[in-house]
């Protein structure tokens, strides 16, 4: 090997690592002021005077904005490059929360979650187009790994953040740091041109359009994406009860004293976001991220169901969510990488787009569903709807990934 390839393949690992750090970095802060508002509840009610359903409508308008947007701005990524729409939805909601720092009122509040939600559309579009495009085929599953990750972590510093600040210094710098942290992490976005962080989504078949194959239109609403999206949904919705309802649920069903039911929470999520990184390097040794993902949820099933049944004792409780929170953190490079093979050349950003609306749709019922499951006294199923959703989780990834193995020779016919 010549010192020439040896450099430029440290070149190529150099530009690869600044990808993902400024790309993690974005998500981090999507995460992050994605609970904003949440844990500010209390000081955003005394302020403004107004009841918990005025504060929920602000996230619905959110949820909903974000979930309608999510196919427009991905087509945007594919058309006007990643990184510039990284920047904009950087910035959008950077100065949306700044602007209700300056000056809070319930007007305000719904601006700026109408304004959070359309640049929180933005994040896994181009997110994952971006590493998509940037990183070494060998290397994204790990990429894809710590991005995720740094959604997590962004979702594990919100509260202590924000409450200290608010206690500390006021609801206003409380608001006003939420949005600088945006604006900060867009500057070296800003700075990056010389990197090429774009998408350039036709270059994976550099001679046809974006949305073309062979001179011919191509949908971005296959199957196989439609099905992935119910995919995402069920695992938006396999996950909710667990990290929304498994402390009451526990109360409930077995008298779990509130610390040991929050310890074993606190440990389904640590480790969680720690097989998340693990699981970046699974998916890079495999190819076959379905059957990953299908024998995760299953194990995970199995894990869930006898949190639900047996009563366990703390020791066993505590272990037995952690393995779950690990399982399922395992599993999710395997499900990105699923929908990265799924996208029709250079339509990486909308396909992105699409499915991860699921998380969206999942995060609208799931907490009603388990909600309406603790209202009608039934704790236990908490954990045996989670095994149900789990279950048809497994079975989607499979028939999902046939129907994909069935399309690949006709796609690769069209594109050649």
């Amino acid at each position: 090997m010549t010192s020439a390839t040896l450099g430029a393949g440290r070149a190529s690992r150099g530009g690869e690592l600044q990808a993902i750090s400024l790309v993690s970095s974005a998500h981090f802060v999507s995460h992050f002021q994605a609970l904003v508002l949440p844990v500010l509840f209390p000081f955003l009610k005394a302020r403004l005077g107004i009841g918990f359903v005025e504060l929920g409508l602000a996230l619905t308008v959110a949820n909903v904005l974000s979930v309608a947007a999510q196919l427009p701005m991905g087509i945007l990524c594919d058309r006007l490059g990643s990184r510039h729409m990284l920047i904009a939805g950087l910035l959008l909601g950077g100065l949306a929360f700044i602007a209700l720092g300056i000056s809070p009122s319930y007007p305000g509040l719904l601006v700026t979650a109408a304004l959070f939600g359309l640049a929180n559309s933005v994040y896994h579009p181009a997110d994952y187009a971006i590493l998509s495009a940037r990183i070494a085929p060998a290397r994204v599953g790990r990429a894809f790994s710590i991005h995720t990750f740094s959604g997590f972590l962004g979702n594990a510093l919100t509260p202590v953040a924000m409450i200290g600040l608010a206690s500390l210094a006021g609801l206003n710098v409380a608001l006003l740091a939420a949005g600088a942290l945006a604006v900060t992490v867009s500057l070296p976005l800003m700075l990056a041109r010389g990197l090429e962080l774009e998408d350039r989504g036709a270059a994976p078949a550099a001679r046809n359009a974006p949305g073309e194959a062979g001179g011919k239109r191509v949908s971005v609403f296959t199957p196989v994406i439609i099905g992935l999206t119910g995919f995402f949904a069920l695992l938006s919705l396999s996950g909710s009860g667990l990290t929304n309802f498994s402390v009451v649920a526990l109360g409930g069903a077995y008298g779990t004293p509130l610390a040991v039911a929050n310890l074993a929470l606190t440990g389904y999520l640590v480790a969680q976001a720690f097989g998340v990184l693990a699981g970046g390097f699974i998916a890079d040794k495999t190819g076959r991220h379905a059957e990953v993902a299908a024998l995760g949820y299953a194990i995970n099933a199995l894990i869930v169901l006898a949190i639900g049944t047996l009563g366990l004792g703390a020791p066993l409780l505590i272990a037995a969510m952690a393995s779950a929170g690990l399982l399922g953190g395992l599993i999710m490079p395997s499900r990105d990488m699923l929908v990265r093979a799924a996208a029709p050349a250079g339509m990486i950003g909308r396909t992105f787009g699409i499915v991860t609306t699921g998380f969206n749709i999942g995060g609208a019922v799931g907490p009603m569903l388990f909600g309406w499951i603790m209202d009608q006294g039934a704790p236990h199923w908490v954990f045996g709807a989670s095994v149900v959703f789990m279950t048809i989780t497994a079975a989607t990834a499979l028939i999902g990934d046939r129907r994909a193995a069935r399309r690949r020779p006709a796609i690769a016919a069209a594109e050649a």
